[in-house]
């Protein structure tokens, strides 16, 4: 599964990166928890991309109660295309999730988990493939995504037995056209030699701890 990321990208950076006509307004963030409101990238009407900030947990149209999203902040690949709660936004409203990295917790032989920071080694941004859907009145509708999980790669497969799916930015297109008949395709895993991992404090496993100092390796 994928709980915490973080995105402390500059704001100009994220524009060149995701396509965006003007830098976003949003502040470093290094430890996103799920029911929280996060930058996700999509297509306006006029087909251009924007970011907006959204809830973290998808909330199905055909929800009684908007609490069910705390369950829904992943779907698997592997069934995202007929699993009931996701394929109607697999169909038509899918996005990009901006990242700078994510944590995954890998097991000790005493039994505790170690937090593992995971990004890439080039150090820029990245997009996890997301959807995400509108729930409620239209004068009070909340907005929600979720972060689609796969296969993982030999790194993270040393760490845990999933990770997200992470697009190449070459397929950021294709994910967001919702004509794209193959977009099921580009939910693989993505290539280990193009990333990094490295164990860091397990302040991270409180979201209150949300600053630079969780970035910093430790032994």
């Amino acid at each position: 599964m994928c709980g915490r990321y973080e995105l402390h990208t500059q704001p100009a950076a994220m524009a060149l990166a995701f396509g965006l006509k003007y830098p976003p307004d949003i502040t470093a963030r290094y430890n996103i928890a799920p029911t929280q409101q996060v930058p996700i990238i999509r297509l306006n009407a006029n087909g251009e991309r924007e970011l907006s900030q959204v809830k973290w947990g998808l909330v199905p149209f055909w929800a009684k109660d908007a609490s069910i999203g705390s369950k829904m902040i992943n779907a698997r690949a592997e069934t995202v295309t007929t699993a009931p709660a996701f394929r109607s936004a697999f169909k038509k409203t899918r996005c990009l999730i901006p990242a700078s990295g994510f944590y995954e917790w890998q097991k000790r032989d005493d039994g505790t988990k170690q937090p593992m920071h995971i990004g890439m080694k080039h150090g820029e941004p990245f997009a996890f493939a997301g959807l995400w859907t509108t729930w409620g009145p239209k004068d009070g509708e909340l907005v929600t995504c979720t972060i689609i999980t796969g296969e993982p790669n030999e790194l993270a497969a040393a760490i845990h037995n999933r990770m997200p799916v992470i697009l190449a930015s070459d397929d950021y297109s294709h994910w967001l056209d919702i004509e794209n008949p193959d977009a099921a395709a580009l939910l693989r895993p993505y290539p280990a030699d193009a990333m990094t991992a490295y164990p860091v404090s397990t302040r991270v496993n409180s979201p209150k701890n949300d600053d630079a100092e969780i970035l910093v390796p430790v032994e």
